[in-house]
């Protein structure tokens, strides 16, 4: 290799270096915490006022505020959740989730018992704001828990929780929550907005991306956010861009159709249904799992519309509370865009089908590996005469090749005028330069739609395949000693069979272009290394089966270079 492939190759070493040393350092070093208090940050349950969410400022951790009352618990549960609400705010506390397994072998658990409950509603965020003010909770028939306190301004607020009828079997997250503000009173009561609260999303592994964990919420079908890393100070780049902390968001929107706390898998998601939120606040929080390691969670809120209430009169607001996995099936099924939390950007159709094949492919199948290695199949076997047409695309160029080496010596001072006779040459022997990329290009939105896909199919989550624990994460058999780097198979793999590939091909195109193709393998690894192994099983699986489909073209008749006639000359 001359003198700018080596360099090539240095920087993509060092580049997947460093991207290895950010991975294995992405869970921060324990600090000396410096915040304020959980019950200081979580805002009273109660009547709302016309307080608006104001931004808490840093403070020594105090001690933590008791509540007078005890806590009391009441449950709701169908084959899917279990919901155990709290009478600290009339809220749900904690969502179980039955069908979902964590680390430990426990059932995944959605809302941190710190954080508020989802549904409460938040009256302000000034420091030394008391605990959620006590409802007193009932049942009703078993499948209702309502909440209901009376305020000092004679305000009796009711809350009424349900899971909604579905003619779904499964996968029913879905519960109801009603609220009621009776004016007891004999003044008007003034109300300028409140805020619901969505409890609070945590990574499901130590090594979540940050980008996992966001505030997200839904305008006119177009879902927005941020993750837990806008919270962060930054340095910026060569003194540019430099922020400090920020403790809060907050921002003012026109008509969200929901807001929802997501991590990579799971989301809480509130959707009012009689009037749309206004307004949007989040927080991130720190967890300390281990002495040495801290996660990042974040908590939020959406903001409701002011209202009036004549004495006697009553104010009611419902809500649509999916606490859950994102399922896209279900998730789709819900009226209000609900599916957008998936994130699956300008890659959605791709993305939909690909998610919605894979899982017809497991109903028959029942294992996901398989299901991949079959959608594999299916997509190779519907581009095979493209490639086909590709592959012999690419051995007449190579046949080509000498012919355009004596243009490009002949012309080397003229690159105009060398470039207008290859693509004479092209032109006399019928040959399309670009037809070897056509399935390149066809791939290409497929690639990045698995990899936004998969990235998210909570369907792929404890799903074994040979050694593979888990085909949504990485398939680390081991670690390197001392660096801590994971040992992946897969990816290695798929590197592998990518440089097997690369070697059966016909060269083509100037030596510059092919130098820097030789790196395609190693930017593969690079972005697969430490993603889903899902991910390099579907890419692995492609590339076997591009060289089986090289083996098969190669053992065929070389084509021959015939000029083709001018247009004008052809036969009619």
């Amino acid at each position: 290799m001359d003198r700018t492939a080596w360099i090539a190759v240095t920087l993509c070493v060092i580049g997947l270096v460093v991207w290895q040393i950010y991975v294995v350092k992405q869970t921060p070093p324990r600090h000396a915490p410096v915040s304020v208090a959980p019950e200081q940050t979580s805002p009273s349950a109660s009547i709302p006022s016309s307080t608006p969410l104001a931004a808490p400022a840093a403070a020594p951790k105090a001690a933590e505020p008791v509540a007078s009352f005890p806590e009391k618990i009441e449950t709701l549960r169908n084959s899917d959740v279990e919901l155990r609400f709290t009478n600290r705010g009339g809220g749900i506390k904690e969502a179980i989730l039955l069908g979902q397994v964590a680390e430990k072998g426990e059932r995944v658990a959605l809302n941190s018992a710190e954080s508020a409950p989802i549904g409460a509603i938040i009256e302000s965020r000034e420091l030394g704001t008391p605990a959620f003010s006590e409802f007193t909770a009932s049942r009703e028939a078993n499948s209702v828990v309502k909440f209901e306190r009376v305020t000092a301004e004679q305000i009796a607020v009711r809350k009424k929780f349900f899971f909604q009828q579905s003619p779904e079997k499964k996968d029913n997250f879905v519960v109801e929550m009603d609220v009621g503000l009776e004016n007891r009173g004999t003044e008007l009561y003034r109300n300028a907005g409140y805020f619901v609260a969505l409890g609070s999303a945590a990574p499901i592994h130590p090594k979540d991306y940050p980008s996992y964990t966001r505030l997200v919420w839904c305008i006119a079908g177009k879902a927005k956010g941020i993750d837990v890393g806008w919270f962060g100070s930054s340095g910026g780049f060569l003194g540019m861009g430099q922020r400090a902390a920020r403790p809060f968001y907050q921002e003012n929107i026109a008509g969200a159709e929901w807001v929802a706390v997501s991590d990579q898998f799971f989301t809480t998601l509130v959707a009012p249904l009689t009037a749309k939120a206004d307004a949007v606040w989040g927080r991130r929080f720190d967890i300390e799992r281990t002495p040495d390691q801290k996660l990042l969670g974040i908590e939020g809120a959406l903001g409701m519309p002011g209202f009036e209430v004549q004495p006697g009169q009553t104010y009611s607001a419902r809500f649509e509370i999916y606490a859950g996995p994102k399922l896209y099936h279900r998730l789709a099924q819900l009226p209000h865009n609900e599916a957008e939390i998936m994130d699956f950007g300008m890659f959605k159709l791709v993305c939909q089908f690909l998610l919605n094949f894979m899982n017809l492919l497991h109903s028959w199948l029942h294992d996901y590996g398989l299901a991949i290695l079959a959608l594999t199949t299916i997509i190779k076997l519907t581009l095979w005469p493209i490639q086909n047409k590709a592959n012999r695309s690419m051995r007449q160029m190579a046949a080509l090749s000498p012919k355009m080496q004596e243009l490009k010596e002949k012309y080397k001072d003229d690159p105009t005028r060398m470039n207008q006779e290859v693509m004479k040459l092209y032109k006399q022997y019928g040959i399309n330069p670009v037809g070897g990329c056509l399935p390149m290009m066809i791939q290409i939105p497929i690639f990045f739609g698995l990899f936004k896909m998969l990235g998210q199919a909570v369907e792929l989550r404890n799903a074994k395949f040979l050694w593979v624990k888990d085909l949504s994460q990485p398939d680390t058999i081991a670690h390197l000693p001392l660096l801590g780097w994971p040992i992946n198979i897969i990816p290695l793999c798929m590197a592998a069979t990518q440089i097997w590939l690369m070697a059966m091909t016909p060269k083509t195109g100037d030596p510059t272009q092919r130098r820097v193709m030789m790196f395609t393998p190693l930017i593969f690894l690079f972005i697969c290394y430490n993603f889903a192994a899902a991910l390099a099983l579907y890419y692995t699986a492609q590339n076997l089966f591009s060289i089986l489909q090289f083996y098969q073209n190669r053992n065929q008749p070389m084509p021959k270079l015939e000029k083709v006639a001018p247009a004008g000359k052809r036969k009619r």
